[in-house]
Parts: C-alpha cells; sequence; structure tokens
C-alpha cells in the first residue's frame, strides 16, 4: 500500500473514540491498488467493484437508505450477497481500512478464498481484544468483549439466523460497537455469517490496537472527548542543519536590508551644497 499523507493537530486514542476522518480515501485505497474500479452516480456516491465483479464496495454519503460504508461479496455480478459488511457514518475510517486492507491482501492471494468464509474459527476474531485486556463475559449462545472503559464492544451471536435477516440488517451475527451513546457519537459495524473471520480479525486488531488517530480536534466527538486521550501533535524539533541554515537565511536577509538602508540614505550636507544645473554658486555670483 502506498502511503498516505497524514493530516491532523491532535492525537487521539483509543481509537473507538476518534471518530471518523470524514473522507473515503485511506479506505478505497487499499481495492483500487489491487485493480478494483472507481465509479460513481449522480448523487454523489462512489463505488469500487473488482476486476471479476464478486466484490462491492460502496462509500455512499449521499444515501439515507444505507449505512456510509457497505461491501458485499457475491458469486457473480448479480447473484444475492453471500456476506456483506457495513460501518456507518461515525466509525473511525481505520476500522474500515483494516477491513478493505485485509480483503485486498486476501483478494489478491485467492479471490475464492475472500468469498466464502468464515474460514477459520470465531475465536481468531475474539484473540486481539483478549490478548488487550478486554472484558469477556457471555450469555450462550452469544459472546462479548467490552473494552477496559467501557466504550466500546463486540457481540457475536451463536443463533440461527436467517440469511436474509443478516442481508436486510434486521438481525446480526457480529456487531462492533463504540464510543459515548448519542447521536452520530456512537458507532456500529456489522458482519453478516459469511464473512472470512480474517477480515473481522484484521479489524479488531486495530481495534484493540493503542496506537493513536491523527484528528483535527474538532472532529472528534464532543462527547468522547472527555474520556478520550487527546495531545496535540507538536511541531518537528529543528536539527542542527536547520538552524544553521535558519540563521544564514537571518543574515544574507539582515545584510540585504542593511544595503537598502544605505542606498536610501539622505545625501549629506556638503552634497546639499552642490549646485543645482542652471544655476551658479554664490562665489560665482561675487
Amino acid at each position: 500500500m502506498p502511503s498516505h499523507t497524514l493530516d491532523g493537530d491532535t492525537l487521539v486514542s483509543p481509537i473507538y473514540l476518534a471518530g471518523s476522518t470524514h473522507t473515503g480515501d485511506p479506505a478505497l485505497q487499499p481495492l483500487l491498488d489491487c485493480g478494483f474500479v472507481l465509479t460513481g452516480d449522480e448523487f454523489g456516491n462512489v463505488y469500487a467493484t473488482s476486476p471479476d465483479q464478486c466484490f462491492r464496495l460502496g462509500y455512499m454519503p449521499e444515501s439515507q437508505h444505507h449505512p456510509l460504508w457497505q461491501i458485499t461479496a457475491q458469486r457473480t455480478a448479480f447473484a444475492e450477497p453471500e456476506w456483506m459488511a457495513s460501518f456507518d457514518a461515525p466509525t473511525p475510517t481505520e476500522l474500515v481500512t483494516a477491513f478493505t486492507s485485509a480483503l485486498a491482501d486476501r483478494y489478491q492471494d485467492d479471490p475464492t478464498a475472500a468469498l466464502f468464509g468464515p474460514s477459520s474459527p470465531a475465536q481468531d476474531a475474539y484473540l486481539p481484544l483478549q490478548n488487550a485486556g478486554w472484558r469477556h463475559s457471555s450469555a450462550r449462545p452469544s459472546t462479548f468483549f467490552t473494552a477496559p472503559d467501557g466504550l466500546a464492544g463486540l457481540t457475536h451471536s451463536g443463533r440461527h439466523l436467517p440469511r436474509q435477516d443478516e442481508l436486510r440488517g434486521e438481525r446480526q451475527r457480529w456487531l462492533l460497537w463504540g464510543g459515548e451513546d448519542g447521536y452520530l457519537e456512537r458507532w456500529y459495524a456489522t458482519f453478516t455469517s459469511g464473512v472470512p473471520t480474517p477480515l473481522i480479525a484484521a479489524t479488531t486488531d486495530r481495534l484493540a490496537d493503542p496506537a493513536p488517530a491523527l484528528r483535527y480536534e474538532r472532529d472528534i466527538p464532543r462527547r468522547n472527548r472527555a474520556a478520550a486521550h487527546i495531545r496535540p501533535v507538536l511541531p518537528p524539533t529543528p536539527t542542527p542543519l536547520d538552524v544553521r541554515r535558519a540563521t544564514a537565511a537571518r543574515a544574507q536577509s539582515l545584510g540585504h536590508r542593511r544595503a537598502a538602508v544605505r542606498a536610501a540614505a539622505p545625501p549629506s550636507n556638503a552634497a546639499l551644497r552642490t549646485p543645482i544645473h542652471g544655476q551658479r554658486s554664490a562665489r560665482a555670483r561675487t
């Protein structure tokens, strides 16, 4: 993946309190890098489709009937989805990027492996949270993990879920959430039964990662700010070479200013006594 220019003036952790970056570019880029084709509609929504048309990502900021992010996998272009993942608008973009990066890697290795899941036990998706010290509980047949501060969690349902109910979003096999309760403060992500477990594990791994996210302070959800760790991004410390260059530049600038002052200085008294052309001096008139 190519590197992306970081943007922002604060570092925020944990990631689940940071809010969205309000741009889809970082999460779209891994798929574009492996050959997905980008298209758009007249409303300003964009879509990335795999070369075989079996995978499709929708980034739909102008849709009122879909989550902001929706990723589907199907056997053919017009077949019913085998699985679906969705992320709503307040979801930290880094979590979506973790999912799309894992999908891009899996697709490049073997498109069929990305199409059919889960291919590994559900516990693999829990492991990053367990290793990070998240609290574990269960109420059979469901499993729950909760962040130490209680502001993020995972629910995995072990019940039988009709496929159509999952695809319509009426019931969830996997549910991730984070942030203080409130409109556009708390975010939700869902994964249907067929999503390959490694893709979910990549998302929970970033969810549990203590690495901070870069955000403009005003973009951090207001209700999350009291609970989040927020620190300003300090300008880089100048190196000795930077100091020498700055000193030389100031000296040169000062030299130019002195020269300009000398050039603009008023003439001396002697120069003022020099006769103007067409006039005679007082001595010549005597």
